[in-house]
């Protein structure tokens, strides 16, 4: 199994991302050291619009294939904030199972009741979670099913364009948060502790299988 607890603690949730020799960061290019990469970003907007949120309140029948905000099921969204209650049930009174403490984590929609989201995350673990603290923004982890506890995470290689045999912008480790900017079904352009690249879909889990995403 995934050993993702360390998105669930209290601790950083940090891996390693390293440089290249001789680039910099930025179009293309990273300078000649390592950085341990606290992958932080910046909280947008919520995904879930006004009119979805109302649409939930309605009281009407979902669309095929759609919860009842009108929005698609299954989907992937991310977590708005570095503190979020995973709950047994849709409210308040059920107890809290799970604290993430990673903004930014990908999770899956699989059920909405009202204002409430039940969600799964890249382990299996499975919750609810009130919808003001999901947003659209798309991310996603790499390699989430390969990080083994007490073993060193596998690197992935952050490539200048979709092809494997691009350069290396950046190393990363197992287990980082990358930010989705579109993907075309088989690569991702991706953006991880402020390098871009392009990563193979098939490493990220928060990206559907030849899914579309501009």
């Amino acid at each position: 199994m995934a050993d993702l607890s360390y998105l669930r603690s209290g601790r950083s949730g940090s891996r390693r991302v390293a440089a290249r020799p001789g680039r910099r960061p930025g179009a293309g290019g990273l300078a000649a050291f390592a950085v341990l990469a606290i992958l932080t970003q910046p909280v947008r907007a919520a995904g879930e619009t006004a009119a979805a949120a109302q649409a939930d309140l309605s009281g009407a029948t979902p669309l095929p294939g759609r919860g009842a905000s009108g929005l698609a099921l299954p989907r992937y969204v991310s977590l708005k904030s570095d503190r979020v209650n995973l709950r047994s049930g849709p409210g308040t009174d059920y107890p809290t199972s799970w604290v993430y403490r990673r903004a930014g984590l990908p999770v899956e929609v699989i059920e909405e009741f009202e204002t409430w989201r039940k969600v799964r995350d890249a382990e299996g673990t499975v919750g609810w979670v009130l919808h003001s603290l999901l947003s659209g923004r798309r991310t996603a982890l790499v390699l989430p099913w390969e990080l083994k506890a007490g073993k060193v995470p596998p690197q992935v290689s952050i490539r200048s364009s979709d092809s494997e045999r691009s350069g290396a912008v950046a190393i990363v480790e197992a287990g980082v948060i990358a930010d989705v900017q579109s993907c075309d079904g088989a690569w991702c352009y991706v953006t991880i502790s402020g390098y871009r690249g392009y990563v193979e879909q098939k490493k990220l889990w928060g990206i559907y299988e030849r899914e579309v995403v501009k």
